[in-house]
């Protein structure tokens, strides 16, 4: 059966930001999960382009790590290729309104 994006997304929510306490998905870190063709042993191949807060953003390494960690988590998921991305940059808009209750912007 074919995995689906939305199971991806679900397990990158456990990847917490560790300065703000917000998952990297309802902060909008997270631009693109694409999920490849199945292959023989009913298992993909998980691209995701992410963002970050800002460019030197200290939890940068930790973020991607756990990104590629909660991905490949998944039975269905062989490799998961993160790829860091600048553009367009993140902003408060790309968040939830969870995330910016949570952060008290409002």
């Amino acid at each position: 059966m074919a995995l689906a994006e939305d199971k991806v997304r679900e397990a990158l929510k456990e990847v917490i930001d560790p300065e703000l306490y917000v998952n990297i998905v309802d902060l909008g870190l997270v631009y693109v999960v694409a999920v490849g063709e199945e292959k023989e042993d009913g298992r993909h191949d998980v691209n995701v382009e992410m963002t970050l807060t800002s460019p030197m953003c200290p939890a940068g390494p930790q973020l991607v790590a756990g990104t590629k960690a909660a991905a490949e988590s998944l039975a269905e998921v062989d490799v998961c290729e993160v790829k860091v991305v600048m553009e367009p940059a993140w902003s408060p808009e790309c968040m939830t309104e969870e995330a910016r209750d949570h952060l008290g912007i409002f």
